[in-house]
């Protein structure tokens, strides 16, 4: 396993050990750590590199670990240490600000709503900062205030953004490489899987149905992966030589 990979691997396998080990650990971690809404009194410009190490469960640090490993250490190895390690967090910060732009439209458009219904502007930012208070008696008003309070009061952390971003920069650079993938009996070359991924995780963060389960920041991973693309792209605009040769 190359350096770089091997030290994002630790650090991430870190930080979930001390969110279980340490007293108070988990509720710390998240409430320094995670990415929260800019609103949200919890919120700190770090977060949009702090969240890439924090992952809710075994389950999430698992795939995006396996993943990093997986596809991290190949590209590690053609690009080296620096390229790698910029191209990472470029694609992690990249799916952060692009996950926050995203709930911040959301976010503004759910409180004009609110308001539009009657609730004053003081009653409803009570009602996000506290987390308590009485609640409208129409069902429809109460659901899109419950939906608000979800922006306001879920933070985002896991890595899954720059791993998107590795998982474009992999179909990039070997699109016949066949993946032999969990639950798929079948190997799938790269070209065909990775965007049969985005695919569904677009279509999850617009219908909101999600087969990967609830909470997840499909635009995130979308972000993640546009940035990787971008970065492709310029990289390969530019000549810039992958294991001594440039791009075809």
């Amino acid at each position: 396993m190359p350096r770089t990979v091997a030290v994002l691997l630790i650090v991430n396998l870190v930080a979930f050990a001390a969110g279980f080990l340490l007293p108070n650990g988990r509720e710390l971690l998240v409430d320094t750590g995670a990415l929260w809404y800019p609103a949200n009194g919890n919120f700190g410009l770090w977060q949009v590199v702090s969240y890439m190490f924090l992952h809710a469960d075994l389950g999430h640090i698992f795939f995006n670990m396996f993943a990093l490993v997986s596809f991290g250490s190949i590209l590690e190895r053609e690009w080296g240490a620096a390229r790698f390690l910029l191209f990472y967090f470029l694609c992690g910060v990249g799916a952060a600000l692009i996950q926050t732009g995203i709930n911040w439209q959301e976010f503004h458009g759910l409180h004009t709503r609110l308001v539009a219904a009657g609730l004053e502007p003081s009653a409803i930012s009570s009602l996000l900062a506290t987390g308590s208070g009485r609640l409208p008696a129409d069902p429809a008003v109460k659901a899109v205030l419950i939906e608000l309070y979800g922006i306001y009061a879920r933070p985002m952390l896991g890595a899954s953004g720059a791993i998107y971003g590795l998982l474009v920069a992999f179909g990039f650079l070997h699109p016949n490489a066949k993946l032999a993938l969990m639950f798929v009996p079948v190997p799938i070359a790269a070209k065909y899987f990775i965007p049969g991924l985005l695919l569904l995780d677009l279509f999850s963060g617009v219908t909101g149905f999600s087969l990967f389960g609830a909470g997840v920041a499909h635009f995130a991973h979308l972000g993640g992966a546009a940035i990787g693309f971008l970065l492709m792209l310029l990289w390969r605009r530019r000549r810039i030589p992958v294991e001594g040769q440039a791009f075809q």
